[in-house]
């Protein structure tokens, strides 16, 4: 079984409050239950489940099985985080809205088939609601209109064929908290939620930052703290710093990346990859406007960055 994204690791759990984050794992048989606690939750967290390569099928989780039964035989299971809701608390637990993962059940003719971990690079996203997804489908506010899944941080990440960490808050910037209880961006990073460290088992190759938008005021020296504070984690790192796609405090973005002169630092200026035309609500962007950004993302990291895609 394998977990990508950001997963804390509690006794006999794994707990994601981020859309976007994955469990994959194949079996031998015909049936499978996937356990989840969902006690005290308000608000339940959306997900998608895909067996071998049928379509995606929508599980609004507000119990705690799901259950999965196919011909007998060996088959690929992935389950992906479409939304935890950005409105109620998912940082202090305990939450009113996660993904806390239990663990499986087997039929006694089914077997877990091992799997071995990802070879390919790893990405992290650090952004806000636009890097969650949040309102991708529709203007719905909730988790109906959002799915990380559309967001342009997984599809560039399922382009490079790498493991990804999509780290996105509605409403959060470098130094303004977020919704659901989430701190500021500078103070977030590096932690799955309050109490538990962010740890990785391998350094990521590449960080993008797509952080900004929602400070009311950015100052240079706020955003290179933030960047600093990537850097001390990932020393060997190549950080993107990627301003706002309607260009909000690009300058100031720019001049903080020239003022750290570290070398494996890029700056991409994305302002008008889209326009509010790409978008549901004038802000976030359209499944079709995330596609767009994800093109020119592709295009940026393969010319600044040691990604490529996978021939």
């Amino acid at each position: 079984m394998v977990l990508e994204g950001q997963w804390g690791q509690q006794p006999g759990v794994a707990i994601t409050v981020n859309s976007g984050s994955r469990i994959s794992f194949s079996y031998a048989g015909e049936r499978v239950q996937l356990l989840f606690d969902t006690d005290g939750l308000t608000v339940a967290p959306h997900l998608w489940v895909t067996v071998d390569d049928g379509e995606p099928s929508l599980h609004v989780l507000e119990g705690p099985v799901i259950e999965l039964s196919a011909p007998d035989g060996r088959h690929q299971v992935s389950v992906v985080v479409k939304d935890v809701n950005e409105h109620v608390n998912r940082w202090n637990p305990p939450f009113e809205c996660a993904v806390v993962f239990a663990g499986l059940v087997l039929d006694v003719r089914s077997a877990l088939r091992l799997s071995g971990r990802p070879s390919g690079p790893r990405v992290e996203f650090y952004g806000d609601s636009i890097t969650q997804g949040v309102r991708s489908l529709s203007e719905h506010p909730e988790s109906e209109g959002a799915d990380g899944t559309t967001s342009y941080a997984y599809l560039t990440a399922r382009a490079f064929g790498a493991t990804s960490y999509q780290v996105g808050f509605g409403s959060q910037g470098i130094s303004k908290p977020g919704n659901g209880e989430v701190p500021a961006g500078a103070d977030s990073f590096g932690w799955n939620f309050a109490g538990s460290p962010a740890e990785r088992v391998e350094p990521s190759d590449v960080v993008v930052i797509n952080l900004g938008v929602n400070d009311p005021t950015l100052e240079v020296e706020e955003y290179a703290g933030y960047v600093r504070r990537v850097r001390a984690a990932y020393p060997a790192a190549t950080i993107v710093s990627l301003t706002p796609f309607n260009g909000k405090h690009a300058d100031t973005i720019e001049a903080a990346v020239k003022s750290l002169d570290d070398p494996n630092l890029v700056y991409v200026d994305s302002t008008g990859w889209i326009t509010e035309a790409d978008c549901t609500d004038q802000v976030h962007p359209t499944v079709e406007g995330h596609a767009k950004i994800a093109t020119h993302l592709i295009k940026a990291l393969e010319t600044q960055t040691s990604l490529h895609r996978p021939a």
